[in-house]
């Protein structure tokens, strides 16, 4: 294993404090706890708050600040944050105006944030929550009940950062969040796997040119391995699945997500989006009115990209998805 640490079991601290250091502007880490959270102004808005497992940077760090959530709250490598850790997330968000919580659906996170929002209840901090889960490529899969959340957490965030920023309650954040999850699929696939650096050795095997289709975001099986194929035929691949999935017709507006695993580069996510424009535009003759290239909600150094599209049932999600920020990631 090579990687650029000191002690495997002091990694999550110390990117913590690493990230709060450099971005000291945005964030701050609330001390004794694994929050990073935004510099309120007492704006009396709706708190957002999200988290999960390290090893998905820059989720969900990286997208605390103006606009988008107001804490995260970080897990040991790919392990739920504690319900104990959570409440210190809630009560950094809270403006008075009640919490959101946005998780991914995971056995452990579902749990643990469930817990904490009792817990903040009993602190009389009004809470309510959604369950992300966008992959299409399996269910019941490992660590999972149902669907699992992947990245289109990453919409989810942008979406209801902006409606909190803008003035929604409690309740409206809640029912927009449910109708953008239903309207919400993703689908991955990997190249190589990921190693996490308190284990020291990848979390599964391919062989030098296999790939692996509907791979899990913490290296949960997916659906199909594979020899590679060129970037045109995974393409074809993942929007097969996606035309079974979505019920679309032409000239039906989408917002889409090319999302890195961590390792892949740049230049190759840009030659998939291009073949996705043949595809989608060309082929689909779908109406992309949001587009998104990057590394989002990646697996520590897993090569494997992941597709997701929203399906846009109002102008309003648009003008969320393109409404200004200040965090890291986005």
């Amino acid at each position: 294993m090579k990687k650029i640490i000191n002690q495997p079991d002091h990694v999550v601290d110390e990117m913590l404090d690493g990230l709060a250091f450099a971005y000291d502007s945005i964030v701050k880490r609330i001390p004794d706890t694994t929050v990073i959270a935004r510099h309120l102004k007492a704006d009396k808005r709706v708190g957002l708050v999200s988290g999960g497992g390290s090893g998905h940077e820059p989720s969900h760090a990286g997208f605390v600040g103006k606009g988008m959530l107001s804490a995260a709250v970080a897990g040991q490598v790919f392990t739920s944050p504690t319900p104990d850790q959570i409440l210190e997330g809630i009560k950094a968000a809270d403006e008075g105006q009640g919490v959101f919580l946005i998780v991914k659906n995971y056995t452990g996170d579902v749990m643990n944030f469930d817990m904490a929002k009792e817990l903040a209840e009993l602190e009389d901090i009004d809470v309510d929550f959604i369950v992300v889960d966008d992959d299409i490529a399996v269910e019941d899969s490992t660590f999972t009940a149902g669907r699992r959340g992947v990245a289109g957490t990453v919409f989810m965030h942008k979406i209801l950062g902006a409606a909190a920023d803008s003035g929604a309650t409690l309740e409206e954040i809640k029912a927009l969040s449910e109708r953008v999850n239903a309207n919400v699929y993703s689908i991955g696939l990997a190249l190589s796997p990921a190693t996490n650096p308190e284990v020291g050795k990848p979390g599964f095997e391919l062989d030098g040119d296999e790939i692996e289709f509907g791979i899990g975001i913490h290296g949960e099986p997916g659906y199909s391995r594979e020899t590679l194929k060129p970037s045109k035929e995974l393409a074809q691949e993942f929007v097969s699945k996606l035309k079974k999935e979505i019920d679309w017709n032409p000239e039906d507006r989408f917002a889409l997500l090319v999302n890195g695993m961590g390792a892949t580069p740049l230049m190759e996510q840009f030659v998939f989006t291009n073949d996705l424009k043949a595809l989608l535009e060309g082929e689909e003759q779908l109406n992309l009115a949001f587009k998104k290239v990057g590394d989002y909600m990646t697996a520590i150094d897993m090569a494997g990209l992941s597709l997701t599209l929203l399906k846009i049932e109002e102008d309003s999600w648009i003008d969320y998805l393109n409404y200004p920020v200040d965090v890291i990631g986005w």
